[in-house]
């Protein structure tokens, strides 16, 4: 029995370590304040400071967003109207779901299949904001976003990202230098991610959304990011041949200042006079699967509690069905000679059972044993 046990035991621990291992970059999401690449409100300008003009400019001076098409909705007309014109002399660049797909048929031929079949729109505005980040660089603002200042001190930085609660990073307000190596993962990414979880908001989290990008930002932080060859054999070798310009190999941080990837903190994003933007209220795609993960992320101790429990029964459990597979087995080894133990009895010889057995001694080294009380045949 104690060799079973051991063979039980590894084989939960395998399991453990393979669930584990599955999921360690989300884990990882959970003590990941951000900190150590944040852009610090020391090292920013206040607005109109005349050191804005001492720094480099690295990011070009385009600034994209997203619609369906032209028509703008009311609401956030006014969130558009503050960012062009705070930003005159900026390139505005609005992708409309034509644009979108026409860029993506002309320099991105590998990924228009995908691009096409995403069941949801959201996707589509999720990955194309990536996209145009890689191809053109620029900075992609949310229309729900409006500008509170201008961005001139963020053109500074190859590639920064908005850190978002409760973990993780969003993409409502990014920037980048064209073809910058973490931009070049991101969309490389997107067709391994493309899964459908069943549940429309944790489906476009996780294949396009703000959590599919935080797990980008952590594997390639530390060093997983796939490179051309091996996401080009994953589908079918036509991504190489389409995404030549990009470069063979990028999509990993080699620890240089170039590939870093910076971290605007809630202060510097909204709700400080100095902060660069305002929001100005989105996330119409939101559905009732988003209010019951909301819900969940309120109660995630019950439910971390509620789970510990059903997998501590679901241990019992196996483990009672794992004995029963022994005593069967051991059964059928004997050929029915001996004692068996059963549910509430012992199988002897000749198919007699043995109603109880309330205390067995070991009689020797060789596993035998015997009755100390009186057992009752039948």
């Amino acid at each position: 029995m104690r060799k079973g046990l051991l063979v039980f035991l590894s084989i939960n621990v395998l399991i453990i370590i393979f669930l584990v291992r599955s999921v360690f970059t989300l884990l990882t999401l959970l003590v990941e304040d951000g900190s150590a690449d944040a852009i610090h409100s020391a090292e920013i300008p206040a607005p109109n400071s005349p050191l804005i003009d001492d720094r480099p400019q690295l990011i070009p001076k385009i600034i994209h967003q997203t619609y369906v098409n032209e028509s703008v909705p009311e609401h956030w007309r006014e969130a558009q109207k503050s960012c062009v014109d705070l930003h005159e002399d900026y390139e505005y660049k609005l992708w409309t779901d034509a644009k979108s797909r026409e860029l993506i048929a002309t320099e991105y031929p590998w990924f228009l299949a995908t691009f096409d079949d995403y069941s949801h729109p959201i996707q589509r505005a999720d990955a194309i904001r990536y996209f145009v980040l890689a191809h053109y660089g620029g900075i992609y603002i949310d229309l729900d976003d409006g500008c509170n200042r201008r961005l001139d001190p963020l053109l500074s930085y190859p590639s920064w990202v908005r850190r978002t609660k409760p973990t993780g990073i969003s993409n409502d307000a990014m920037g980048s230098i064209p073809h910058h190596p973490f931009f070049t993962l991101v969309i490389e990414s997107l067709i391994p991610y493309n899964r459908n979880w069943k549940l429309p908001y944790i489906t476009v989290m996780y294949s396009t959304g703000p959590l599919f990008l935080s797990v980008i930002w952590q594997e390639y932080k530390r060093g997983r990011g796939r490179n051309m060859a091996e996401l080009g054999a994953q589908v079918g070798g036509v991504v190489g041949a389409g995404a030549g310009n990009v470069g063979k190999g990028l999509g990993r941080w080699d620890g240089s200042e170039h590939g870093r990837v910076r971290v605007l903190m809630d202060d510097e994003y909204n709700k400080k006079p100095w902060s660069f933007f305002r929001w100005h209220g989105g996330s119409s795609w939101h559905g009732r699967d988003a209010r019951l993960i909301f819900w969940m992320g309120r109660h995630w101790m019950l439910l971390t509690a509620t789970g510990f429990l059903i997998a501590g029964f679901v241990g019992l459990c196996v483990w009672w069905i794992y004995g029963r597979v022994l005593l069967i087995g051991e059964k059928r080894r004997k050929g029915g000679q001996g004692y068996v133990l059963g549910v509430g009895g012992v199988v002897g010889k000749g198919g007699w059972v043995v109603q109880r057995i309330p205390f067995l001694r070991r009689t020797s080294g060789k596993e035998r044993y015997e009755l100390l009380e009186s057992r009752h045949e039948v």
